[in-house]
Parts: C-alpha cells; sequence; structure tokens
C-alpha cells in the first residue's frame, strides 16, 4: 500500500495542501518520448501520452479551489497544449532548476512550504521534494527518489499517480462525498 516517511502521517500533511505541482515525464506520462514526422511535413513531431483519470483528478482539483502547476525541464507544445486543455495556469517550462520555480509559484500565491505538494520521478526532482509539505513518486519513480517521498502510489506514471495524489488528497480534506 502507501508508504509514509515520517510520523506525521500522510494524512495530516496532505491536509494542508493548497499547491499541487508536477513534473511531467514520468508522472503525468509514462517517461516515453515518440518522435515520428508527418507525411507532408520534414519537421519532428513529438508525441505525449497522458492519462484521462489524471486529468479529471486535475480538473477535479481546481474546480475544489485546490491550485495546479507544472515544472518541467523540457519544453514541449504538447505539455503547453495539455496544461490549457486542464486549466492549468502555472506552467514553468526549461526548468532545470525546479526549485526556482517552486519558489516562484508559492510565493505568487502566498503560500509556506507545507501547503504545496510535488510529484516527481527522479533524481533532479529531489530538492523540490525536500523542500515542499507533502512530496510524491509514482510507482515506477527511481529508488532513490521513492525512498525520500512522504507517498508513493501504487500506480506509474502517465497510468493514474496523479488522480491517486489527488483522490488522497481530496480524503484528506474530505472533499470526497
Amino acid at each position: 500500500m502507501y508508504k509514509f516517511r515520517s510520523r506525521k502521517t500522510g494524512l495530516e500533511k496532505a491536509r494542508l495542501v493548497e499547491l499541487i505541482l508536477l513534473d511531467v515525464d514520468g508522472v503525468m506520462t509514462d517517461g516515453e518520448i515518440t518522435y515520428g514526422k508527418l507525411s507532408n511535413s520534414d519537421e519532428p513531431v513529438e508525441i505525449k501520452s497522458f492519462d484521462v483519470h489524471d486529468g479529471y483528478g486535475i480538473v477535479q482539483a481546481i474546480a475544489k479551489g485546490l491550485k495546479v502547476g507544472i515544472i518541467t525541464a523540457r519544453n514541449s507544445k504538447i505539455v503547453q497544449m495539455r496544461a490549457e486543455e486542464l486549466g492549468i495556469k502555472d506552467l514553468y517550462q526549461g526548468s532545470f532548476n525546479k526549485l526556482t520555480a517552486f519558489e516562484d509559484v508559492r510565493k505568487k500565491y502566498n503560500l509556506n512550504e507545507q501547503q504545496v505538494a510535488y510529484m516527481g520521478d527522479d533524481i533532479f526532482d529531489l530538492p523540490v521534494l525536500e523542500k515542499v509539505g507533502f512530496s510524491a513518486a509514482p510507482a515506477n519513480a527511481r529508488p532513490e527518489v521513492k525512498r525520500k517521498v512522504d507517498f508513493v502510489t501504487e500506480a506509474s506514471g502517465g497510468k493514474g499517480a496523479v488522480r491517486e495524489l489527488v483522490d488522497f488528497i481530496f480524503k484528506a480534506k474530505l472533499f470526497i462525498d
């Protein structure tokens, strides 16, 4: 089941969350990136797959008053399109120093670190994961990451992990009907 790293339970930590920040590759997607070409163009295209259930969870989180943002090291038109489709207003692409983006969005909403959740899957996510009040990783995250976070989902990235995180936060906040 779920793994928690501190004596303060995951539910207690998740109850404080007002902002959910997400990595993309390996969290919102399964981490695969496919490149191809359309028959009428020499321009390469990038293909990513996003989980519909994750998207619905994000939309519901926003509808219930939570803020949701994305911090990713890569730049992708597809990620921008997905963020717009879901109503995510805080999109940080090309953020190799994810801690700077985290501090920027946290201050924008005047939140303390305990009010922020972050889900990441790789070593470069650790600086943010170690700073936020509630840290999470999908089941397929790097072992070094899973050892450090408050919450490890049963689902893998791109396969319902984000929805699992959102549902857990809802449970903590008693948003579930």
